[in-house]
């Protein structure tokens, strides 16, 4: 029985194995968007020239209607650095004489007429004395580096001539997939003679690089590592 129970265990995990989905997951918060198409007008004046299918020989080839596509050129880099320290010192001293009633008198040269405890191991005076002190200090660097190239399209022309672009990228090696997903509102003054566009030119830019498989897995802390490194651990 127990050589069954362990066949069966083995088997499952075997079957559990080779159903694991290795297939692209897109994002369809960064699909692309086809241009509308025009419909053909018939011509009724017997001209020969269409508007709609003027080709310009004088100009560079920039991105400018939906569905058209530009290049991203990714250079970001950023660097950040922060340094704290505190030290906090604190003293405090307290002390009390023995208290005398009625006063002192110099017939009788003594410290009080009715002190309240005089004895050897009775006596009322103290002092009381506490130092507290407090020392702490924190250092924290990050740096981030991503360059590539990305191709976009065009998914609106607002109002004022910019344009709003997204795309994205998705890389198989093997087992595992790498995306890379864009999207930002860009200015056509921005758009070089290559039709290609500065990360750094692109306004409310939202750049991701991630990605799945084995190997991302493998990178990814388990429940219980994560729970040990966590704000609820009281250690």
């Amino acid at each position: 029985m127990k050589y069954l129970i362990k066949l069966f265990i083995i088997t499952s995990l075997i079957v559990l194995t080779g159903c694991v989905n290795t297939a692209t997951k897109r994002d369809p918060a960064y699909s692309s968007v086809r241009p509308v198409a025009v419909p053909a007008t018939e011509r009724h004046d017997g001209a020969i020239f269409d508007v709609s299918k003027n080709i310009s020989f004088f100009e560079d080839y920039r991105a400018r209607r939906v569905g058209d596509i530009l290049t991203v050129i990714l250079e970001e880099k950023t660097a950040a650095e922060k340094e704290t320290e505190t030290i906090i010192i604190k003293n405090n001293n307290n002390s009390i004489t023995n208290p005398t009633l009625f006063g002192t008198t110099a017939e009788f040269d003594l410290p009080g007429i009715l002190p309240l405890a005089n004895t050897k191991d009775n006596n009322l005076a103290f002092s009381l004395g506490s130092t507290h002190n407090f020392q702490g200090g924190g250092d924290s660097d990050q740096s981030n580096k991503l360059t590539g190239d990305i191709s976009v399209s065009v998914v609106e022309i607002l109002p004022n001539g910019n344009m709003i672009i997204r795309g994205e990228k998705v890389i198989t090696i093997n087992q595992g997939n790498e995306y890379i997903r864009l999207s930002g509102m860009i200015s056509p003054r921005d758009i070089d003679a290559n039709n290609t566009i500065s990360s750094k030119r692109i306004a409310d830019a939202q750049i991701a690089y991630v990605g799945d498989g084995p190997t991302n897995d493998a990178n990814v802390v388990g429940w219980l590592g994560r729970f040990f490194l966590s704000s609820l651990m009281p250690f």
